[in-house]
C-alpha cells in the first residue's frame, strides 16, 4: 500500500493541470488514468469534433464559392482523410499532455481503473495486469462522463452511433437520423449534412436547444433548414428496428405515428457521469439520482478531503468550467484563498455555423427584472455583409436602471468570439453606453456592438 499526498482520478481538463500543479508544489501525487491523457475534451469532445467541423465548413464554403465569384469543380469529401486529420490533431494534443506529466516532479502516472475501498483508499486494476492500493489525505475525482443511451424500444438490437463512434466512420452515412436537438445533435447534424449526408433531427421538445430563448431557437431552426436538414419538433421516438441496410425509427407527433427510414442513427440525448464503477458507497460519497457526485461551492464532497471536478459533478459541462474547477482547488489548497463556484459566469458556444455564443442571463431567465433588450440582425453588420455571413443576430439583456449588461446571445459568424466581448464587459462591470460609444477598428465584427446599442437608444 503506497501513500500519497494527493490522488487524482482522471486526467481531464481539471485533473491533468491539478496533478502537474500539485507535483510542482512538492506534493507527492498519483494521477490515475484508464485510457488516454486529456479526458473527453481532447480525445472525444472539443478537439476532434471542432477539427472535423472545420473540415465540414471548408466543404460548405467550397460549395458556396460561386457566391464569391470563385468557380471550382465538384466537391467530394473523403471521410477517411477527414478522420485521419482529426486523429493527427488529437494525438498531437494527447502527446503534449503526456510529456507535461512526464516532466513533472513528484508525479506518478498510473494507468488502470480506480475504485474506492474506503474514504482515503483507492484500489487500481492496472491495465498491464495486477492491482495496486493507494492511500492519500486528498482525493480528487475527475472521471468525466459518457454518452447516455436512451430508453428506446429496440435500441439494443440495432447498430447505433454516439458522439464518440460517429467520428470513427470511414464512409459517409447516406441518411443520418439524429435523436436529440441539443448541442451535440445540432453540431453533428450540420457537420454531416455539409459532408454530404441526408440528415433528419428528431427533437422531443417544441424547440431546438431547449434552454435558449424562443427567438434564438427559431433562428437556429431556420439555419438548419436552410442547410437542408429536416427537423421534427415535438417528436417522441418510440421504437427502432433494422431491415436489411435500413433503420426504421418510429416517432409520434401529435398522436400520429410515422416511421423514418435511415441508414445510421446517432443517439444525442445527453450524457451521464462516470461514477458507476468507482464504488463510491465504500467511501460514503453521496451522488444525486443521475449519479453525479454532490459537492459544495468549493467542490468538496460530503467526505472531507474528497473533491469532484468537471463533468462528473453535474452542472455546466464545459471544458472551461472544468479548468476553472482546477483553479478553485489551486487557490484554496495552495494559495490559502477562499474561491467558490458562487456567481461565476458560465460562457459557452454551440459550434454550429453560425456559432451561438451565450453568456449570463437569457431573456427568459431575466423575466420579472426591469430590463431592456438590444437586438441587431447580422445582415446589418458591415463585416458580416462583406463576408456573406449574414445569418443570425446579436441580443443583449441590459438592466434598465444600472445599464449593466446581464447577458447576451450571439448567433453569428464567430459568435463565440463576439460573446467573449460581452463577457469581458460584464466582468469589468462596464455599462452598455461604454460599448455603444467605443471606437472599434473598422471593418470588424466587434464594431457591430456600436450599432447594437445605438439601436436600443432610438
Amino acid at each position: 500500500m503506497d501513500h500519497y499526498d494527493a490522488i487524482i482520478i482522471g486526467s481531464g481538463q481539471a485533473g491533468k493541470p491539478l496533478a502537474t500543479t500539485l507535483g510542482k508544489a512538492g506534493w507527492k501525487t498519483a494521477l490515475i488514468e484508464r485510457d488516454h491523457i486529456g479526458g473527453t475534451c481532447i480525445n472525444y469532445g472539443c478537439t476532434p469534433t471542432k477539427t472535423m467541423f472545420n473540415s465540414a465548413r471548408v466543404a460548405y464554403l467550397a460549395r458556396r464559392a460561386a457566391d464569391f465569384g470563385v468557380h471550382s469543380g465538384d466537391v467530394n469529401v473523403n471521410m477517411k482523410e477527414v478522420r485521419a486529420r482529426k486523429q493527427r490533431v488529437v494525438e498531437q494534443f494527447r502527446e503534449s499532455g503526456l510529456k507535461g506529466i512526464q516532466r513533472t516532479p513528484n508525479l506518478d502516472l498510473i494507468t488502470g481503473n480506480a475504485r474506492f475501498t474506503g474514504p482515503r483508499e483507492i484500489e487500481i486494476q492496472l491495465n498491464d495486469g495486477g492491482t495496486r492500493t493507494l492511500t492519500a489525505e486528498k482525493i480528487f475525482i475527475n472521471t468525466g462522463g459518457r454518452p447516455l443511451k436512451p430508453k428506446l424500444e429496440g435500441v439494443d438490437e440495432v447498430p447505433t452511433l454516439d458522439s464518440t463512434s460517429i467520428m470513427e466512420l470511414d464512409e459517409l452515412p447516406e441518411h443520418l437520423l439524429v435523436l436529440g436537438g441539443g448541442y451535440i445533435g445540432l453540431e453533428f447534424g450540420q457537420m454531416f449534412r455539409r459532408f454530404g449526408s441526408e440528415v433528419t433531427i428528431i427533437q422531443r421538445h417544441g424547440q431546438l436547444l431547449g434552454r435558449e430563448d424562443e427567438d434564438v431557437a427559431a433562428a437556429v431552426l431556420e439555419v438548419m433548414e436552410e442547410d437542408g436538414i429536416k427537423v421534427l419538433l415535438n417528436a417522441e421516438a418510440i421504437h427502432v428496428s433494422k431491415n436489411d441496410a435500413k433503420l426504421g425509427l418510429t416517432v409520434r407527433i401529435s398522436n400520429q405515428e410515422q416511421t423514418l427510414a435511415g441508414t445510421h442513427l446517432l443517439l444525442a440525448v445527453g450524457r451521464q457521469p462516470n461514477t458507476d464503477d468507482l464504488n463510491l458507497p465504500a467511501a460514503g460519497i453521496e451522488t444525486d439520482k443521475q449519479g453525479n457526485v454532490k459537492v459544495d461551492n468549493q467542490l468538496e464532497t460530503n467526505v472531507p478531503g474528497v473533491y469532484a471536478l468537471g463533468d462528473v459533478k453535474g452542472g455546466p459541462q464545459f471544458t472551461h468550467i472544468s479548468f476553472d474547477d482546477f483553479r478553485i482547488i489551486r487557490t484554496n489548497l495552495l494559495e490559502a484563498g477562499h474561491a467558490t463556484t458562487d456567481d461565476r459566469l458560465v460562457p459557452y458556444t454551440v459550434f454550429i455555423d453560425p456559432q451561438l455564443g451565450r453568456i449570463g442571463l437569457s431573456e427568459a431567465e431575466a423575466k420579472g427584472k426591469n430590463i431592456r433588450i438590444a437586438k441587431l440582425p447580422m445582415d446589418r453588420a458591415a463585416r458580416a455583409i462583406e463576408m456573406s455571413e449574414t445569418r443570425g443576430f446579436m441580443k443583449a439583456i441590459v438592466d434598465a436602471e444600472t445599464n449593466q449588461i446581464l447577458g447576451a446571445a450571439v448567433l453569428s459568424v464567430e459568435g463565440g468570439e463576439l460573446m467573449s466581448m460581452f463577457e469581458i464587459a460584464m466582468m469589468g462591470k462596464l455599462p452598455y453606453p461604454v460599448l455603444k460609444d467605443a471606437i472599434f477598428a473598422h471593418p470588424t465584427l466587434a464594431e457591430s456592438l456600436n450599432n447594437l446599442f445605438m439601436a436600443m437608444d432610438k
